[in-house]
């Protein structure tokens, strides 16, 4: 019995990228065999280019010498490399860019011109500017000199290849989420730190970080404030980092406790709950490079803050550590209680590990610096706009197991329930908020509820995972579908293409006509009977999605 063998041809727009880089176009299939040789497997066949190639241990000799000449013909000028095609996208049709323009242009992809990744191509950009007596317009070559020390980034920013894709749609719905949650009015500065309570209760800042770096702040987010309880998760990646889960959890448990993070109470093995109440912090505070001095201890946090912010601000408040030290009398209680019940390892100071803890609680931050450190834990512990790595895997999965289920107060199975994240509160009015694989948050709001939460940013955090996808079991099949930034406009178009090509290189019929009747569908398919053994002739049926 013959089968029937489709022929399609599928000119579609850019698959690969939004931009006239690199693409597939034009990919053709007759008798359910593509152009390569005979056997050749589908699955094993890359897309690169306008052409589709075998991985490099499959390539014929024609095949590697026609590579090898294609690579000395870019290299010659003849064809044209990634540094022209991102001209040519920035351009459009022109022979020159102007600076303002080609700075723009990055800033829509999410990237800041202080991204450290861009310095060297920012530099050139300056030094031609500061040469030039009239206005500054790269033509190709100049634009060549200024971007090819980073033209991987630049070439991912543009093909839209960042985890958001259309990161300029994505910040319009963060700005309408800021807006509707500045219209709450409910809560009150903290005043149990007198420095904390002279904090304006009108200031209201968000700053997001992804874990390509991409960047947006709205806000108050460039003014300092205290980390306070937003430090403890940062300090309990640090200690796993570098003692190991097994070393810190002798001396903390993993539960959460259901009360107040300065409750004065234990657990039933007399250990402080987890570290992301003061008990288990104070203890932690005691683990951290025990054989150091004060001043080593601190500098020693304060290095690795650096690093996760990518060397954003990270400063200290002195006069907020002065107010924790004269009014911490339930620290201080909490402290003893900890000494009484032998819950801090052997020959550790317990006046120097409160005397640390407060340290810690006083760092400053500004809501920008923090969402990068957020955005370093979301991205498994590597910092996005450096790329070094910072913390470990599991002292990252650690943290985030913990924030997810102890990082709210006693407000937590409620908040792991509405908003289904890893996140952690300081009563300074911050929320430290991860969205693992795609990026970090800081909310800052100095009011707060009884629980000791921002009121503004429990607003938004509700908001942003009731618009997006983010909360944790979002993505189960058969739930009702909310916006999910990380797919690019037309990609559901794409993949339909995609499955195409697949149904017709195996010669299924039923699939093709899925497709067609599929809610997706955009491109004119012929489909031509035969018998397999040559491409036949006759009468084609035309089918139109």
């Amino acid at each position: 019995m013959n089968r029937l063998k489709p022929t399609v041809w599928a000119t579609a727009r850019p698959l690969l990228c939004a931009h006239p880089i690199p693409r597939l176009i034009g990919v053709k299939i007759f008798g359910g065999r593509t152009p390569l040789n005979r056997g050749q497997q589908w699955s094993k066949t890359i897309v690169t280019g306008s052409a589709v190639h075998k991985p490099r241990d499959e390539l014929t000799d024609r095949e590697t010498t026609h590579s090898l000449e294609q690579r000395g013909a870019i290299q010659s000028g003849m064809l044209p490399g990634l540094e022209d095609l991102l001209f040519y996208t920035i351009a459009e049709g022109k022979d020159y860019i102007p600076v303002p323009k080609f700075i723009s242009a990055i800033k829509a992809t999410g990237l800041l011109t202080s991204d450290p990744r861009l310095k060297d191509c920012m530099d050139l950009l300056y030094q031609t500017g500061q040469e030039s007596t009239t206005g500054v317009m790269l033509d190709r070559n100049l634009f060549r000199k200024c971007v090819q020390s980073n033209i991987v980034l630049l070439t991912q920013a543009f093909r839209k290849k960042f985890v958001i894709p259309d990161f300029e749609t994505f910040i319009v719905h963060i700005n309408e989420l800021y807006k509707n949650a500045k219209r709450q009015t409910g809560g009150q500065v903290a005043n149990y730190i007198p420095h904390l309570a002279k904090i304006s209760p009108h200031f209201w800042g968000v700053s997001l970080c992804t874990v390509d770096g991409q960047r947006h702040s709205i806000g108050d987010t460039k003014i300092p404030f205290c980390l306070q309880s937003c430090m403890k998760p940062l300090q309990y990646a640090i200690a796993v980092n570098e003692l190991g889960t097994n070393y810190i959890h002798k001396f903390l448990g993993k539960e959460p406790s259901g009360l107040k993070f300065n409750k004065l109470f234990l657990n039933e093995n007399d250990k402080p709950h987890n570290p992301m109440v003061n008990a288990g912090a104070i203890v932690i505070s005691s683990l951290m490079k025990p054989e150091s001095n004060k001043a080593d201890k601190f500098e020693h946090v304060m290095h690795f803050l650096n690093k996760m912010s990518g060397a954003e601000h990270v400063g200290f408040n002195n006069s907020v550590f002065q107010s924790e030290k004269e009014t911490g009398d339930r620290n201080y209680s909490i402290g003893y209680y900890l000494k009484e019940k032998k819950c801090f390892p052997p020959g550790a100071d317990m006046m120097a590990a409160l005397d640390f803890y407060f340290q810690l609680c006083s760092i400053e931050v500004t809501c920008e610096s923090a969402s990068v450190m957020a955005s370093t834990l979301a991205n498994g512990g590597i910092c996005p706009i450096s790329g070094e790595r910072v913390l470990s895997a599991e002292a990252v999965r650690n943290t985030l197991s913990l924030m997810h289920s102890c990082g709210m107060n006693d407000f937590s199975g409620e908040f792991a329930f509405q908003v289904g994240l890893p996140a952690k509160s300081g009563i300074s009015g911050a929320i430290l908020l991860v969205v693992p694989n795609i990026m970090g948050l800081m909310c800052w709001s100095p009011p707060v509820d009884k629980a000791g939460n921002s009121v503004r940013g429990i607003n938004f955090c509700e908001e942003l995972v009731s618009l997006f996808n983010f909360h944790h079991y979002d993505n189960l099949r058969h739930f009702a579908r909310k916006l999910d930034p990380r797919k690019e406009v037309g990609e559901a178009r794409n993949k339909s293409v995609v499955n195409l090509l697949f149904a017709a290189y195996s010669g299924d019929v039923s699939a093709i006509r899925r497709i067609f009747l599929s809610p997706t569908r955009k491109t004119v398919i012929h489909i031509r009977k035969g018998n397999g053994k040559e491409k036949p002739k006759g009468r084609t049926r035309k089918l139109s999605c």
